[in-house]
């Protein structure tokens, strides 16, 4: 079979985008779901892992990229700067007592929802719609279940469970692999190295984006985990041997951290999966579930489902849910305290609920939801001045459409190119600079879905540019405090304290990330999740372990697999990878072949101009062609009239769309930014007044169909 990546450039050519017989296909496809709806099957569209092409001279996406990433990674690396202090921390004691709350239903779309334990399932035909379903079906009218949540990730390089179906990967030689948690201490520690030009806004947008597109179902991330293997004092469980979703982080004895605490093991779920749900055969890999829409829709906004966005919509005025409080709008408070917001110390904290359930992890994630949030009503209560006849539903979603071009603007002409560099994005068109009108390159044939490979190994390498205190800023961009980030995990009381919200929002845009390296902040590797435990969990262990969880691809055969050199020998990824690293590899696995794609891929030199190396590269390149090219309601596409926006309106939301506008029009107080928002201030990105950023030109959209 082939894969759609091949399909992609074997119909398409260089130039020339598939261009089919969508109704007769769209025909065909509905007659058959209602045969299978009738008889009860379930079809499920997925291509199988396959190679990319590189010798066909057409392929422009990975060929190029690839070789792009081959030539670039040799070339210089930019300076990084020392951090020198933290200043002093918030001591949230004075809080009052820990109190105890009843346990309620679990949250609408978490993986213990019982309407969540299906394989997206899609309708049984799709209506024409002008807008994007909540639940992301019918955004491909030939395959309606692409993208929809509760559906597996997609693939690269083929599964590497140590059974063939999910047992948790082994060494070639059927040996444990090396514990994830001495990895982590030895080829991650923490060196407080700083980025010379991005600002901590890079970091914390990265986690908007990938909030927007995965979560991995059955795992709750930031909560307490329903099982538990390895309980809150770090002890073995009696269902370590007898639960099989148990898979502990076990703590090797000479932990400089935990060893001296007597600590055991950290708790770790495996991940939901079709074999779980029972949509794959016994004697085939389980495919690990995403249960929200892998479009850049911002489901992490409105929802994945109609359970979940009726809860936060105010059914007036096309506006979301809000509680006001001294004056400001926040998210409505989630029923659901004691699984959501763990950490509040009363049960009148607030603790936000949005469209998805780990906006209250940490304070910066949270200070970006809320201004998300505000931007759609901000939006919907300038659309009900301009069209005062519009009814709720139209001016929600006219204002959620307007709202989701925004973000995919900043996502990939002002976001990705950080990442991914501005000529890899250009060459491998994820991006078109200077267009006019639109660009037509929806292609049905393109799966959507967001890649293992990208969701568990290349986007989480991104962790490493977080940093562990946070700055408040002042309008003046002053440091007036600083807060560390494990003492208010799940607990945003702190953006309703004083002026938080918008000194924590200013300090985005002012404070450094952390280097994109190996070096990753101590605050998520010694504090993670620690409660009210001296210390807690270890997110990059975690990542490791997740890796064998889902049965990734090993490092090698994921660089074959992006048509870069494969590594026969440790020496052999001395190419990508410093001596010194290769050593520590070395002495870690048995064989290069058994080196894990999450371990070595961030363990290379950045491509210069990119934030990541040319494994990682290679995976985020295709995941974004993916995204915007899958995606048939993409805001710069103008194939279908009645989904596309007007050139006007398009040209107003290329020229009015920046983060910089976004924090300025939902701050509470934010009079100046400067005007490249992910850029730390320079001479070149001084601060300007709010009110001399470009802005989207809602004036055009009155009844500019008539009454939708």
């Amino acid at each position: 079979m082939w894969s759609d990546l091949e399909l992609r450039f074997v119909l398409t050519g260089d130039n020339e985008l598939l261009k089919t017989d969508t109704m007769a296909t769209t025909t065909i496809y509905v007659a058959l779901a209602l045969c299978c709806a009738i008889e009860a099957i379930h079809l499920n569209y997925r291509t199988n892992p396959s190679h990319f092409l590189l010798d066909n001279p057409s392929l422009h996406l990975s060929g190029p990229g690839a070789a792009f990433a081959r030539v670039a990674a040799f070339g210089p690396q930019p300076a990084r700067l020392a951090v020198n202090g933290f200043g002093p921390t918030i001591d949230p004691a004075h809080y009052g007592p820990t109190t105890s709350f009843s346990n309620p239903p679990p949250p609408l779309g978490a993986g213990q929802d019982p309407a969540t334990q299906t394989c997206g399932l899609s309708p049984p035909f799709c209506a024409k719609s002008r807008y994007r379903a909540i639940d992301g079906s019918c955004n491909n009218l030939e395959q309606p279940s692409l993208g929809m949540p509760q559906t597996p990730y997609g693939r690269l390089a083929p599964y590497n469970y140590a059974d063939g179906v999910s047992a948790m990967t082994l060494s070639s030689s059927g040996r444990p692999l090396p514990n994830p948690r001495d990895i982590s201490l030895r080829l991650f520690p923490d060196r407080q190295l700083i980025d010379p030009i991005w600002n901590l806004n890079t970091q914390q947008w990265g986690q908007i984006i990938t909030h927007d597109m995965s979560l991995t179902a059955g795992v709750v991330q930031s909560h307490k985990e329903l099982v538990t293997c390895c309980d809150d004092n770090g002890r073995l469980t009696p269902d370590v041997t007898s639960n099989p979703v148990c898979a502990p982080l076990l703590i090797p004895p000479n932990d400089p951290i935990h060893g001296p605490q007597g600590t055991q093991c950290m708790n770790f779920v495996r991940t939901g999966t079709t074999r779980d749900r029972g949509c794959t055969s016994p004697f085939e890999p389980a495919e690990p579930i995403t249960t929200v829409t892998a479009y850049m829709d911002l489901s992490m906004v409105y929802g994945s489902s109609q359970g979940q966005a009726n809860p936060i919509r105010a059914f007036q005025g096309g506006r979301l849910l809000t509680n006001v409080r001294g004056g400001r709008e926040w998210p409505p408070q989630d029923p659901n305290v004691t699984i959501t917001c763990e950490s509040a110390q009363a049960p009148t904290e607030p603790c936000y609920l949005t469209g998805d359930i780990r906006v209250n992890q940490n304070p910066q994630l949270t200070v970006l939801q809320v201004i998300l949030m505000r931007e759609h009503n901000r939006i919907a209560d300038g659309l009900a001045k301009l069209n005062p006849h519009w009814n709720d539903e139209t001016i929600y979603q006219e204002a959620r459409r307007i709202h989701i071009a925004e973000i995919q603007h900043i996502n990939y002409y002002e976001y990705l190119p950080i990442l991914l560099g501005f000529e890899n994005m250009v060459k491998n068109k994820l991006i078109y600079p200077g267009a006019h009108g639109y660009v037509n390159d929806y292609n049905p044939g393109v799966d959507p879905s967001v890649l293992d490979e990208h969701a568990t190994a290349a986007f989480r390498h991104f962790h490493t540019l977080i940093r562990g205190y946070l700055k408040l800023i002042s309008e003046n961009r002053r440091t007036v405090g600083t807060v560390r980030m494990s003492d208010w995990f799940n607990r945003p009381l702190l953006l309703e304290l004083d002026n938080a919200f918008d000194h924590l929002a200013r300090g985005l845009a002012t404070q450094e990330q952390d280097f994109s390296d190996q070096f990753w902040d101590s605050e998520i590797t010694q504090f993670l999740f620690k409660r009210n435990n001296t210390f807690g969990g270890d997110l990059r262990a975690t990542d490791i372990q997740r890796g064998r969880d889902h049965g990734l691809g090993t490092y090698s055969a994921t660089r074959a697999a992006c048509g870069l050199p494969e590594p026969q020998t440790f020496d052999d990824m001395l190419d990508f990878i410093s001596k010194e690293n290769v050593n520590v590899l070395k002495n870690l696995y048995e064989t290069p072949q058994d080196v894990e794609l999450v371990v070595a891929g961030s363990l290379e030199r950045n491509v210069p101009g990119a934030q990541a190396g040319p494994t990682y590269l290679c995976i985020l390149t295709e995941q974004f062609y993916r995204t915007r090219v899958g995606d048939r309601y993409f805001y710069e596409n103008g194939a279908d009239p009645d989904t596309a926006f007007t050139p006007s309106q398009l040209d107003t939301i290329r020229k009015g769309s920046s983060m910089a506008r976004l924090l300025c029009d939902n701050g509470d107080n934010i009079r100046v930014m400067q005007p490249r928002a992910f850029q730390q201030i320079s001479h070149g990105n001084k601060v300007v007044p709010c009110d001399q950023l470009p802005f989207v030109d809602l004036t055009l959209w009155q009844d500019a169909r008539g009454h939708f």
